[in-house]
């Protein structure tokens, strides 16, 4: 993940083309194709030793969303999501009459809460998602 606010369009095609110059010396591909290109402004096409880089207007990176506009709704969204999913795989479990009570919340402790807090110290919360 390249950030552009230090950097100009050339300079950044020049670390790019730098990187797969650099790969490819000690015998890795960096394949242009499946690179993304994220762009604030504008939407730009690139073009990198004649290979066309898509531009996408958000990404999965470190299994948070990232969006062009900076919006964290959606990613906040997908982590609820993604604990209701968590919480209905465990929905047998945490019925059973065989688990006790401080059993089920070290359960959900473990395995739930690290899947909705997963990269919420990045969001940026509205007072309507509040």
């Amino acid at each position: 993940m390249l950030e552009s606010n230090d950097y100009s369009k050339e300079e950044l095609k020049n670390l790019l083309m730098k990187a797969k110059e650099e790969s490819e010396k000690v015998g890795l591909k960096l394949n242009i194709q499946k690179m993304n290109i994220m762009a604030f402004g504008p939407i730009i096409s690139w073009q990198i030793y004649g290979e066309t880089m898509e531009t996408v207007t958000h990404f999965i990176f470190l299994g948070s969303k990232i969006t062009a506009d900076g919006d964290c709704s959606h990613e906040i969204k997908r982590c609820l999501l993604l604990r209701r999913k968590a919480v209905t795989n465990l929905d047998s479990m945490l019925k059973s009459r065989d688990i006790t009570l401080s059993t089920n919340v070290c359960l959900v402790k473990a395995m739930v809460f690290p899947v909705v807090m997963n990269g919420c110290e990045s969001w940026i919360i509205k007072k309507a998602e509040h």
